[in-house]
């Protein structure tokens, strides 16, 4: 069967809705999706009856709310399509069941907004994201409210966020002219992942419990040859990579390139643009269909941002954008940025978005994970920059500097053979090392970890944007001499925000002392990064624009510390396991080994002792490691009270105490002979997909 045969067969689409539902309730429907119009809800029991039909021909029995809670997961109940008639039952939806849910607000994280004894949350059905159907059961994106009215999700702010955003930036258009019913931000996530053989997997207990390596030392060969990059794909992998892009093509999302990455083991996933809340919906179910996808071909998908230690982690560029219903990208230069000064406006307007908060853009990345990927092996650095390539870079400079502005104009090129064609060569490069890099009509924010939720750097992305078009707007409005008074503000915005641009390399010895002379923040860890969600003029921006209470951004705040600190704790006790219980009596094992062949070699009957070079060598380290596993037990056992002072005592103790025990275990693999070390090594688990 062609792909467009079976695209987004199991998604309750346009088309399916058109063919489905009665005219004037398919327009109200899409007027609610397309313009933003307040939901009819005496419409709710024509679609909620129109979604069963579909859902039931397509073999589901069950429906659920599916929501987003602060987990970065999504949660689920399935409750049956089944109603008593008599003694039979009817397959029924109500208006009512498909607008509104009631789960147990209590057991998800909330930073006490709801307790145990107060618990009810309420979720509620989101039309600008498509249902379909799964296993047997209708999905209902939904949003998730406490009794009491505060956010509990993802998905509720960041719809928050978009209104906010599609607001300021039409009272911005205004002042050029321009009129559109709606503006909205377009994303495509890249997802990369790595693959590795089910088998190794189910050997190794800390990846299963943390999803990632603990220990392990580097493996002879690594990723130093740059052969794996866009190389051929292996046969299971390529098996793998075909089977989950009909699985993502039958439930409408549209994945569009795939290949090896950089790192032994390690692929990426990229879909092509869409709306902000249907990418976010998108990547959470991609997420979980990578997942189940590789257990049929007897994989296993590892989306930690740093699973292996001493190769490329995982990230998931957020290509980000602005464009309006009637097709204008708002991002785009043209040929002349120079001569536009709505893009230069814009442009300004974020740049200046960016560097006023730069400390929350940095905190809504911030995870255990992320903490070991920033900064290395093409991840860019804890310190927020822009790049803006050559031409916007030249054209910035001009204005902020002084400087004579040549324009750059995209020229052919070719290798100066005749049966080469012509390529264009862009007005501008990329750069793999900044965290927020200006890409040709987008800006590409590439902080983000690999199973990190995308909902969290777009609402904040959409809140700073909008607060930056508001600021623009309240000095623009009313201005005798408009275009003049535009160019002032923007050539103001640029010079004093031109600390926050960067366009060299971020992994250069020189940037960081050169950041802290710019004043820009460079928060490694997540300890360091999230305490600026506490900041009254961070805590500010997100209530001025509607998006997040000060109690709800505050319960965000301490819901990140609270599970950075129990990610670590699980962490730290796995490694503290596996090495008295593991690692430590097998090189003992090893050591007697060497000690008797060693006696025998001296006619004795019996060991007498680490004489020998290596023996000894070994059981100095196994010793000092299990000294290593003590502190770091003892340091877990004197947990000061309170998310922040617990969060930054595993980032600055108890991280350093975990790298002491591996570098010696790792250093004790090295030597310890291959039948006696008790785990898979990094060879074994790089190398495992044939």
């Amino acid at each position: 069967m062609r792909v467009t045969e079976f695209f987004g067969e199991n998604v309750f689409n346009d088309e399916v809705m058109k063919n489905s539902l009665p005219k004037e309730v398919y327009r109200s429907l899409r007027k609610t999706v397309d313009e933003g119009e307040p939901l009819d809800t005496s419409i709710a029991g024509a679609v909620a009856n129109a979604m069963k039909d579909w859902a039931v021909k397509k073999g589901a029995t069950h429906y659920t709310h599916w929501f987003q809670p602060l987990t970065n997961l999504t949660a689920e109940k399935h409750d049956s399509f089944i109603e008593p008639s008599g003694d039979k039952v009817i397959m029924q939806l109500t208006g009512k069941s498909l607008i509104v849910g009631e789960p147990d607000a209590s057991s998800f994280p909330s930073d006490g907004m709801r307790a145990t004894s107060a618990a009810r949350g309420y979720t509620a059905w989101d039309p600008t994201s498509p249902a379909f159907v799964k296993e047997g059961t209708l999905y209902i994106p939904t949003v998730f409210v406490s009794y009491t009215g505060e956010t509990l999700d993802k998905k509720a702010p960041l719809l928050k966020s978009m209104t906010a955003l599609d607001l300021q930036a039409k009272r911005l258009l205004k002042l050029f002219g321009v009129e559109c019913r709606k503006v909205a931000t377009t994303v495509g996530p890249e997802q990369e992942y790595f693959l590795i053989d089910e088998d190794v997997y189910l050997k190794r207990k800390d990846l299963i419990l943390t999803g990632r390596t603990l220990f392990g030392a580097p493996p002879s060969r690594g990723q130093e040859m740059d052969d794996h990059y866009f190389g051929s794909l292996k046969t299971r992998v390529s098996e793998y990579m075909r089977d989950l892009d009909e699985t993502l093509w039958r439930y409408g999302i549209f994945a569009k390139s795939k290949h090896n990455e950089v790192a032994p083991a390690q692929h990426e996933l990229a879909p092509v643009f869409t709306t902000a809340n249907v990418a976010v919906d998108a990547n959470q179910l991609t997420m979980e269909l990578m997942k189940k996808t590789a257990q049929k071909h007897h994989l296993v998908c590892l989306l930690h941002e740093k699973p292996f230690e001493g190769v490329n982690g995982s990230g998931k560029h957020n290509n980000w954008s602005l464009s309006t219903d009637t097709g204008i990208n708002l991002l785009d230069p043209g040929d002349d940025p120079e001569d536009d000064p709505r893009f230069m406006l814009i442009l300004a307007c974020v740049i200046a978005a960016v560097d006023n908060y730069q400390g929350i853009l940095r905190a809504c990345v911030a995870s255990a994970g992320n903490d070991h990927r920033l900064g290395a092996n093409e991840a860019p650095p804890a310190i927020i920059s822009v790049y803006l390539g050559d031409q916007l870079g030249a054209l910035v400079d001009s204005i902020v500097l002084g400087r004579q502005y040549v324009p750059k104009k995209a020229v052919p090129g070719s290798i100066g053979v005749p049966e080469s064609p012509i390529f264009p060569i862009d007005t501008t490069d990329r750069n793999r090392t900044s965290p927020f890099a200006f890409t040709g009509n987008k800006f590409e924010f590439r902080m983000l970890g690999s199973q990190a939720s995308v909902a969290d750097p777009n609402i904040v992305l959409n809140t700073i944007a909008a607060q930056a078009f508001s600021d623009a707007v309240d000095a623009l409005s009313g201005a005798e001499d408009f275009p003049k008074a535009c160019k002032e503000y923007t050539e103001k915005l640029l010079k004093e925000h031109y600390r926050i641009i960067f366009n060299y390399n971020g992994y250069g010895p020189d940037w960081e002392p050169e950041a802290e002379r710019r004043g820009l923040l460079n928060n490694k860890t997540t300890a360091d990064a999230v305490p600026e969600f506490f900041k009254q003029e961070n805590i500010d921006v997100f209530v001025r624009q509607g998006v997040y209470t000060e109690k709800e951004l505050s319960a965000r705040a301490n819901i990140s510390l609270e599970y950075y600190r129990k990610a670590i704790n699980i962490e730290a006790l796995t490694l503290a396991e596996m090495m008295k219980q593991e690692v430590y009596p097998a090189v003992n094992q090893y050591i007697a080994e060497l000690c008797s062949v060693a006696a025998s070699k001296r006619g004795e009957k019996l060991p007498c002792g680490t004489d020998t070079a290596l023996a000894k060598r070994l059981a100095e380290m196994n010793e000092a490691l299990y000294e290593a596993v003590g502190k770091l037990e003892t340091d877990l056992g004197e947990m000061p009270a309170g998310n922040l002072p617990a969060a930054e005592k595993m980032a600055h103790v108890i991280v350093p105490d975990m790298d002491a025990v591996r570098r010696l275990s790792d250093g004790m693999e090295k030597l310890c002979a291959a039948k006696y070390w008790p785990f898979p090594t990094y060879t074994d688990i790089l190398y495992s997909v044939k």
